[in-house]
């Protein structure tokens, strides 16, 4: 049973349940913005800590296959991080950390768009870009909320 279980948990099969997983998600801040569900699901510990169990399955079968910070590259240059992505336990923990903290910001964004009354449509484009592009979603958000909010701030 635990191998059955083992053989489920395969890097690919997190990494599509990552990914897939994450959608329905977006889909709620997207459509369903300031809905309960949204608010228990997304706005809540809910994803974070789904994707924190796939990060310590992960880290915890990186220690096991003996990568130790030898291995921890990151910061030795881009070679380093080139070759710690070309393994895939390392890859895998690297894409889940930016889904995680993607989704993060996404609700971030959706809360503070309620506070600031930005419009559905500034909202969505913001979310889509962050979906994809991280931190550039953000800033584009940071942008339009400057009009709405009437203010600029760098700590909110």
């Amino acid at each position: 049973m635990i191998n059955d279980l083992l053989d489920i948990l395969s890097y690919q099969n997190i990494y599509l349940m990552a990914n897939w997983g994450v959608i329905p998600f977006w889909l709620l801040l997207i459509i369903l913005p300031n809905h309960g569900v949204t608010n228990f699901f997304v706005q809540s510990i809910v994803a974070p800590f789904l994707l924190a169990g796939a990060y310590g399955f992960i880290a915890y079968n990186i220690f096991l296959e003996g990568n130790t910070l030898d291995s921890f590259e990151l910061y030795r240059g881009l070679d380093g991080l080139y070759s710690m992505f070309a393994n895939e336990a390392f890859l895998l923990v690297f894409w889940i950390h930016f889904l995680a903290i993607s989704l993060f910001l996404g609700a971030w964004i959706a809360r503070d768009s309620q506070r600031y009354i930005v419009p559905r449509f500034f909202l969505i484009i913001s979310l889509i870009l962050t979906y994809f592009t991280g931190p550039v979603g953000l800033f584009i958000y940071w942008f339009i909320r400057i009009f709405f909010a009437k203010k600029i701030s760098f700590n909110d």
